[in-house]
């Protein structure tokens, strides 16, 4: 079949949402003939490591981005939403042209992920398969009365776009038009009014690698401290704030614990600031944003990975630790969660503050005894080979074949 993929965030060895557009198009390109269209910032890392795997060279990759000038004020994930509708419209033609001229049938919108974002109106007007999409989660106001400013009127504007979803014609175009909808959790389910929800699929879009870790061999000299890992960008949605007084909380009870945080964002100072109120400054370290390389690294040295996400993120960080056979600690977003069991993770469910950060503190202080961890981390990478992207390319192999 051939199929035409919006996956404007797409680079091999990366992770997060780019290597998750990366990852479906290899899995796909195994079973189907493939037009990519990405972003021409892209075309340095792809072509390169597509002239090393030669098996690959069959997909049809395109490339675009606004021009220099109309760009400017776009850096990182500054304006990357203003950016993002930008882009669909101005590749609007490109989906149309080639997809006329290669006789193409289906269009799938992969990434970015998020409903409340546009898709190409040709390629949504064809047989359109839709995600994995989310981005409907809210954060409560229990929550969001910790954060800064600026993330409490993010969370605010988002908690009234997501009410208003009823009323947005572009949402429930997506909804009438989306031969499949792909959900990454339930709550994208429940997003999607009853006449439509027959066409939604709960699938989460990240997996596993275990080949990952060959590379990476535990360097750190044992000793009585209990190295935990947290990594995303420093949004507030994203539980910093959680794992910190959590921590604190440890300490009390067992005070050879330390956090190793990595990532930047706009969410930095106040974490910092969160770190020295409750005099964490020995037991937490804010790293910043590091290769991927120093992250597997630290994967390996690590010896309990955190989670505390409201709602889905950093993913790709959570399946890496079942890859690297290290216990998870993760509130239940009801999306990828549904991949981890206590055999091997602790989920805490999403309920008050108080009682998270809590729930939080006794999950790590179980995880001080190294025999546990040693167990849940021999289950946990058991459990990564029955979600490798191998895997996860058979899962959506079954999908398209159930549709078409």
């Amino acid at each position: 079949m051939k199929i035409f993929i919006s996956a404007y965030a797409c680079e091999p060895d990366l992770g997060s949402e780019i290597g998750v557009g990366w990852h479906w198009v290899l899995e796909m390109s195994k079973r189907h003939e493939l037009w990519v269209l990405t972003r021409e910032s892209n075309r340095h890392s792809i072509e390169p490591w597509i002239a090393e795997h030669s098996e690959y060279n069959g997909i049809h990759f395109l490339y675009y981005d606004l021009p220099k000038w109309a760009r400017w004020w776009k850096k990182g994930m500054r304006g990357v939403r203003i950016y993002y509708n930008l882009w669909q419209r101005m590749t609007n033609s490109i989906v149309k042209k080639t997809m006329q001229e290669n006789d193409i049938k289906v269009y799938h919108l992969l990434t970015y992920g998020n409903a409340l974002w546009p898709a190409s109106r040709y390629g949504q007007q064809q047989m359109f398969i839709w995600g994995p999409t989310g981005g409907v989660d809210t954060i409560p106001a229990d929550y969001t009365q910790h954060y800064g400013l600026k993330w409490r009127l993010i969370e605010a504007v988002r908690r009234l776009m997501v009410r208003s979803l009823p009323l947005n014609r572009g949402f429930q175009r997506r909804c009438r038009d989306a031969k499949v909808i792909l959900c990454k959790s339930y709550s994208m389910m429940e997003a999607i009014a009853p006449k439509y929800r027959e066409k939604a699929v709960l699938m989460t879009d990240v997996a596993a690698e275990p080949s990952k870790t060959d590379a990476y061999t535990r360097k750190r000299k044992d000793d009585n401290t209990v190295r935990c890992l947290m990594v995303g960008r420093l949004d507030a949605w994203r539980g910093f704030d959680l794992a910190v007084e959590a921590l604190a909380m440890v300490t009390k009870v067992y005070p050879n614990i330390h956090l190793d945080i990595l990532g930047n964002g706009s969410d930095r100072e106040r974490i910092s600031q969160w770190v020295k109120r409750l005099g964490m400054e020995k037991h937490v370290t804010l790293h910043g944003k590091v290769p991927m390389e120093v992250y597997y690294q630290m994967m390996a040295d690590c010896d309990v990975v955190l989670n505390p996400s409201l709602k889905e993120g950093a993913v790709t960080t959570a399946f890496d630790s079942m890859a690297f056979g290290r216990p998870l600690v993760c509130i239940d977003t009801g999306g990828y969660t549904r991949y981890f069991n206590n055999e091997y993770a602790v989920l805490i469910p999403r309920g008050s503050r108080e009682q998270v950060i809590k729930d939080l503190a006794e999950a790590i202080i179980k995880l001080t005894d190294h025999d546990v961890r040693t167990t849940m981390g021999r289950n946990a990478q058991e459990a990564a080979q029955l979600i490798t992207w191998e895997k996860k390319g058979e899962e959506i192999e079954k999908v398209l074949t159930g549709i078409f």
